[in-house]
């Protein structure tokens, strides 16, 4: 069985790779490893946030692992707030908060397609390798839904009309972002 850490300690976010990843792989979390420190996140893409968590825990601990970085990238909004999700309505860090502002600066605007882009940055024995997946959709008028986490109540993914805080994890794992970067990343280690 193969042990990787997954550097977060986001119980919600590891519970969905969990179950992607199904049988075959250990997935510790953070704090199984000892590592409680906030890691560092001041790239301007995903693809640099996901990499530098990535590396600071296998610099550091000196275990394999993979970090994932998630942005929301709204069209009418010109891409934001794209690497800046998670702390879009600043410190402390709220979804309730993020989706209140994303919401009043969606007010009146008619475009309201969106996507949510997932990379996953893999270290494994030194070397290096990332995981792109991507899920088109629209913003809602408002929240829909109690499952999920971050924006999931009001982002609902083409050709459903569901948000992804009404799916199933099972569902939302098959059309996910986070889902289909996963499953490249297990095709990888497989």
């Amino acid at each position: 069985m193969m042990k990787i850490c997954f550097a977060t300690n986001n119980q919600k976010k590891i519970e969905e790779v969990k179950s992607a990843l199904g049988h075959g792989f250990t997935i510790v979390s953070l704090s199984e490893i000892g590592c409680h420190e906030e890691l560092p996140e001041t790239g301007d893409t995903l693809e640099h946030n996901a990499f530098q968590k990535a590396r600071h825990v296998y610099d550091n601990y000196g275990v394999d692992c993979f970090a994932d970085d998630t942005g929301l990238e709204v069209e009418a909004l010109s891409g934001a707030p794209g690497v800046y999700s998670g702390r879009f309505a600043g410190e402390p860090r709220s979804d309730q908060r993020n989706i209140d502002l994303l919401l009043s600066k969606m007010k009146g605007k008619e475009n309201r397609k969106a996507r949510f882009k997932t990379v996953i940055a893999l270290i494994q024995g030194g070397k290096e390798n990332s995981f792109t997946g991507v899920a088109e959709g629209e913003i809602l008028q408002q929240r829909s839904g109690t499952g999920g986490f971050g924006y999931d109540p009001i982002f609902k993914p083409v050709g459903f009309e569901k948000t992804f805080a009404e799916l199933s994890m099972e569902e939302k794992n098959e059309i996910s972002h986070r889902g289909k970067a996963v499953k490249e990343l297990v095709r990888f280690l497989k």
